[in-house]
Parts: C-alpha cells; structure tokens; sequence
C-alpha cells in the first residue's frame, strides 16, 4: 500500500474536483514533513471526520528565520509517505517550491494583532510566511475542514484569522497537544536533543502546569509567572524567550485571569528553542488543582 502523491495545483485540483463530484467532505491537514506522532494525530482525527484526507508536504522557506535553519530542516518525503500509507490518506501533496512561490511571486498575508507579541517578537516575519502558504495551500485544497495543533497555539490563532478575514469556506479543527511519557510536547526538534538536554526538555511542560493550576486556583498573576520563569531558568534552560499569560480567544495580555486563557513558553536548550502551551481556565470553571509555591519553586 503506498500514498499517492501530487505535486502541482491543476493534479491536485482535479482529484478534489472528482471527489467533490462523488458528495465526499474533504480534510486537508498542512505539514512541513518529518511526520511524527504530534502529526499522525491530526491526520487520524481528519479520517475520522472526512471522506477523503489530503497531508500536505512543504517545507516553507518564507516562515524560516535563518538559511541554517531551513538547510537543517530535516526532508524525510519517502519516511512520511511510508507513515501514512497505513492510515488511508488519500494523497500526499508535496509541490516544490517553484510550484508554490513561482517566478515574480509577489503577494505576502500579514495578520496582524494575534501575530504580533510572543513568538512573533522573536522571529520577525515568521507569521507572515505561515500565513502566506497557509492561505495557498487552503486555497489549492479547497478542503471542508483543515487540521492544526494546539501546540503551536499562536499559529493556530493566526491561521483562524485569516481564515475569518479573507472569508475562507473551511472549518478550522484545533487538536490537542500530543506528549511524550514524560510531559514533552512532541516535536521534530527534539530529536536534536543532546541525552542531557532531553532529561531537562519535560521540565518546561511540568512547570508551566504547576504554575497554570496555582493561576488558576487565584494566585498572583504576576507573582506566578516570576516564580516559574526563574523555575525554568533553574531546571537547566538556557535562556526563556516569554513566558505570558494571554487571553485565548484574541491573545490579548492577561494580568488577571478573567476569562478562558493560554500559558505560552518558549525556552532554549542548547541550540533548540522548544515551545509549549497549558490552557488556563477561571475558577468557576476550573478543573485544574491548584499547585503550592513550595511545589512551583522546586519544579
């Protein structure tokens, strides 16, 4: 059994053009590749959810900050293509990148407000790539429902407002973070962890959930985010880019938590910046056990 794959918007077009014929609902889930179990699962509950799934394959050089960057970003096509054939993907869209920025390719998507703050203070020009080849590969699709993690919850976000803006017809799914054993949010990045590195990794997840559950039971907000950015810090990360409390819906700064939120990181260990995000919810509707100062501290 192997996957089919597609590399150019008329094929493509004209798959999804029979399908729709057929009556099938259409899921498209976007990736760059090095497929691990973070993406399985979201191609798993597009199946669930759809007749037929599309997995799209482009590593996209306008969302890298660095040329290192993208010549290290790892291109496994035939690995992933082999992950998925067992699960029944319908096709695998994996363009070049002539296909999707050809010569005099001009235009940019620019979200502003959620982009702004956060990771988009620390890679300038990132959520305009994203948003760029996030809108063309929705727009190629021409998907009912398309599926993105929870885990890089800023882009999720991004991805939801052009969506609304720019009157997209599809249904944005947001599917939880997916963990190692440990706590760690699966990533391609952390198979570049050094073996020290990755027994430091899990404690980013372990004190951002203790210092949502004290936020949560009605600690200081700012007092909070103090003792756990020193907590991280003292857990052997090398350097904390943020660590903010922002509202979910907008990502609009919280200094007091009055309505659903998002506790949002990003931590170096060694040479890899790992994110992560814990969702904060208000008493009244909190499920989350509030965790002591002495707990946080010594995370």
């Amino acid at each position: 059994m192997s996957v089919p794959i597609v590399r150019t918007v008329p094929d493509l077009r004209a798959r999804v053009r029979a399908w729709r014929e057929e009556g099938a609902r259409i899921a498209v889930v976007p990736t760059m590749g090095a497929l691990h179990e973070g993406h399985l699962s979201l191609v798993r509950a597009a199946l669930r959810r759809a007749d037929r799934v599309i997995v799209t394959l482009f590593v996209n050089p306008k969302q890298f900050n660095s040329a290192s960057d993208l010549a290290a970003y790892p291109r496994t096509e035939e690995e992933d293509a082999a992950k998925l054939a067992p699960l029944g993907v319908d096709i695998l869209y994996a363009p070049g990148a002539e296909e999707m920025y050809p010569e005099g390719f001009a235009t940019t998507v620019s979200v502003g407000d959620v982009s702004e703050g956060l990771c988009g203070a620390f890679r300038p020009g990132h959520f305009d790539g994203v948003a760029t080849v996030v809108t063309k590969l929705l727009l190629q699709a021409g998907a009912d429902l398309a599926f993105f993690g929870e885990k890089d919850f800023q882009q999720l976000q991004v991805v939801r407002r052009l969506v609304r803006d720019l009157d997209i017809p599809v249904e944005i799914v947001a599917c939880p973070t997916v963990r190692e054993e440990d706590g760690l949010a699966i990533s391609s990045r952390n198979v570049r962890l050094s073996e020290t590195e990755r027994q430091i990794a899990p404690k980013l997840a372990e004190i951002l959930r203790l210092a949502a559950g004290r936020i949560g039971a009605g600690a200081p907000v700012d007092r909070t985010l103090a003792d756990a950015r020193s907590a991280i810090l003292a857990a052997g990360y090398a350097r904390l880019e943020y660590l903010e409390l922002r509202s979910e819906e907008d990502l609009a700064p919280l200094s007091t938590l009055d309505r659903p939120a998002r506790l949002l990181a990003a931590a170096w260990l060694g040479e890899i910046r790992l994110i992560d995000n814990i969702q904060v919810m208000p008493l009244p509707q909190n499920g989350l056990a509030g965790a002591s100062d002495r707990q946080l501290e010594e995370g």
